[in-house]
């Protein structure tokens, strides 16, 4: 029987919608410097997060990368205090001794600390933060393991790659945290360089073990097995994939750079994205593989897209009309609230009603 995809229905939503949510998100957040839409993002991937987040272990990795983003912050703000000697503005805060550097270095310590330079480090590294709890979003909403699964054919050797380094760090820290405790139960040596010692032959031991018995379980269900060997195909598959790589990263450079021929980048993004898709399409088809349990692509997926979309779009759309509203002309000046980016970051957070209740949820 097919399942019944309502809205309502508890089922975990698919990783990549998240994935193309949050990357979504993140667009928008790169294209503004105003802090009054950065803050507005940060504060709808947090309610997100903590509506639609399971007990897994990489749900709370959202915290991590908050952390992350604030000490991001921080250490953006100190390096400006300690290297403003040069820095532009009428409001001196403090005065650091100053420390004589060659003028080759293009940098000088200490100095005049003025507001107007605090003010934009901290805009920029506010940019650089918001980045950081979208891609948290994602990584507590969507699991990369379970994503990895729909790595194209190929480039499956990479997707298997990385699910084994996904699964195994974590293994590899809780069985840090077992010998740990058991050497302390038995009164192991104080110093720590001394009981690194006697933790890393365990751990490594155990790394080994796992490591041997995957390889002999893959090897088992035919990992590496190849239907074709053509080298013609091969080098087709190459030449496809590094020229839609190419065309891509123009494409995509050519939209974010916001000149008056930016609209040139789109042909050039869609006809990388072509090439890159065939020459992945070629190479699927030199291995044959299987899905176990596919997650369901259906009406909450496209949703979810969706917003995330639709937050790039009145983004871009901003840019076009006033982009006067997402920069600011002076750092002291009170930002200035866009609406119509406003309007798009705030659809973003319609996940958190649209997407499915989990099976945890429901059962409880």
């Amino acid at each position: 029987m097919r399942p019944h995809h309502h809205l309502t229905h508890p089922r975990t939503l698919h990783p990549g919608a998240w994935w193309l949510w949050a990357l979504g998100l993140a667009a928008a957040a790169s294209r503004t410097a105003n802090p009054v839409p950065l803050v507005l993002i940060i504060a709808v991937t947090w309610f997100v997060v903590s509506a639609r987040r399971g007990d897994t272990p990489w749900a709370a990795s959202y915290a991590l990368f908050f952390r992350l983003a604030l000490l991001v912050i921080a250490i953006h703000l100190v390096f400006q205090t300690l290297l403003s000697g040069h820095s532009q503005g009428l409001t001196v805060l403090f005065t650091l001794p100053e420390a004589p550097l060659p003028e080759s270095f293009g940098v000088q310590l200490g100095g005049d600390v003025t507001l107007e330079a605090l003010l934009t480090a901290f805009y920029v590294a506010l940019q650089l933060a918001t980045i950081f709890c979208c891609i948290g979003a994602a990584n507590a909403l969507g699991s990369a393991r379970r994503l990895l699964r729909y790595v194209p054919g190929a480039l499956y050797e990479i997707g298997v790659a990385c699910v084994i380094a996904l699964t195994f760090a974590p293994q590899l820290a809780t069985d840090a945290r077992r010998v740990r405790d058991a050497a302390r139960l038995r009164g192991g040596q104080r110093g720590r360089l001394r009981r690194f010692g006697r933790l890393a032959m365990p751990m490594l031991e155990g790394a080994l073990e796992r490591s041997v018995e995957l390889a002999a379980a893959m090897d088992s269900r035919g990992y590496g097995r190849t239907t074709t060997d053509d080298p013609c195909a091969r080098r087709a598959t190459s030449t496809l994939v590094v020229l839609g790589a190419l065309g891509t990263c123009l494409g995509a450079y050519g939209l974010l750079a916001g000149t008056p021929t930016a609209w040139l980048g789109l042909p050039v993004l869609l006809a990388g994205c072509a090439l890159a898709a065939l020459g992945l399409l070629v190479g699927g088809r030199r291995t044959g593989r299987s899905r176990y349990r596919p997650d369901p692509w259906a009406l909450p997926e496209v949703l979810v897209v969706g917003c995330g979309l639709t937050a790039t779009v009145l983004m871009f759309w901003q840019v076009r009309t006033d982009p006067t509203l997402l920069v600011l002309g002076s750092p002291t000046a009170v930002p200035p609230v866009p609406l119509l980016a406003c309007l798009g970051i705030l659809v973003a957070m319609l996940p958190a009603v649209l997407a499915p209740p989990l099976p945890q949820e429901a059962a409880r």
